[in-house]
């Protein structure tokens, strides 16, 4: 009679208590604490340079302590959701709740990126009705600048050169995800590993291109121009934008990373493999992003 109260139901799976939503909860947040600190400095000017050396560590240390925490409660939890996955707990219903969980994810990450594109088009469409608006105070002080986008003494990157390269790759590295995912839905798992190791390579590619795209512009000083009064904004919504995108780009490689150890330990099976499909989805999302990046912030508006 106990084994028949014990034994579940319904097509849901309750899982085990877990730690890691408040670990990573509280790694996440001592790492954007440290990052905020480490970026602002937040040290006295009375402080004397072995003070000064000695907090300046310490930030970095915050910073990795959190980043640290969060990469083990990464390995943490989807450890114990491929546990889960292997148990059989991820019944047809539960496996409908995951996707509708990815989809509501990807959405959030829409919205997100829709902030940075209308904070980007709003300056880049009304930039001089704004400069010209002695209301907004600052604005109306820097009326030459603004009354072009990008302002006037800015200049800006080629899109013909480095920003083509990478959109170049991660349109290759579209299809080859895509054919990864093909070739692992009709049995080919030779493909699928192919595949998935070109793209895992080419999202390496792309960020060490953003890498080097990032070094030039600082090392040239393309957005630190002196005659530019306010490039400054500029610069914030370029560097957000695209670097954002950037960390995406990072995340996305590391998910497709876990999914090519789990296909090489042959984890994923034709009629089983969402978590591959998940990481295909959001592989997808970041290339579309960059492509509007490209299109708007590179070309049309570049």
């Amino acid at each position: 009679m106990a084994d028949a109260h014990a034994a579940p139901h319904h097509d849901y799976h309750l899982v085990n208590p877990s730690p890691w939503p408040l670990v990573s909860s509280m790694a996440a947040c001592i790492m954007f604490i440290g990052a905020v600190v480490w970026m602002k400095g937040l040290v006295s000017a009375d402080a004397g340079p072995v003070a000064a050396a000695f907090l300046a560590e310490g930030r970095k240390g915050l910073f990795f302590a959190g980043l640290a925490g969060v990469l083990v409660s990464m390995f943490g939890w989807w450890s114990d959701v491929i546990k889960e996955s292997k148990a059989g707990d991820h019944t047809p219903v539960v496996s409908i709740g995951l996707r509708y969980g990815m989809i509501l994810f990807i959405a959030s990450e829409v919205m997100f990126f829709a902030a940075f594109f209308w904070m980007f088009f709003d300056m880049a469409l009304f930039a001089e009705s704004r400069a010209l608006t002695p209301e907004i105070g600052t604005w109306a002080d820097t009326a030459k600048a603004w009354s072009t986008w990008p302002p006037a003494g800015v200049e800006v990157l080629s899109p013909w050169q480095l920003p083509l390269l990478n959109t170049v790759t991660l349109l290759l590295s579209g299809c080859t995800v895509t054919w990864a995912h093909h070739a692992l839905q009709v049995g080919d798992r030779k493909g699928a590993k192919i595949a998935l190791i070109i793209t895992v390579v080419l999202g390496v590619l792309f960020t060490c291109v953003q890498a080097y795209e990032y070094h030039h512009i600082i090392h040239e000083h393309l957005f630190f121009n002196e005659e530019a009064l306010n490039s400054g904004l500029y610069g914030s919504v370029f560097f957000l934008a695209t670097g954002f995108h950037g960390f995406h780009v990072l995340v996305g490689t590391i998910f497709l990373t876990v999914c090519l150890i789990r296909l090489l330990r042959g984890d994923f099976t034709p009629e089983k493999h969402f978590g591959f499909e998940a990481a295909a989805w959001y592989w997808h999302f970041v290339d579309v992003v960059w492509l509007f990046l490209f299109a708007f912030v590179y070309v049309v508006f570049g």
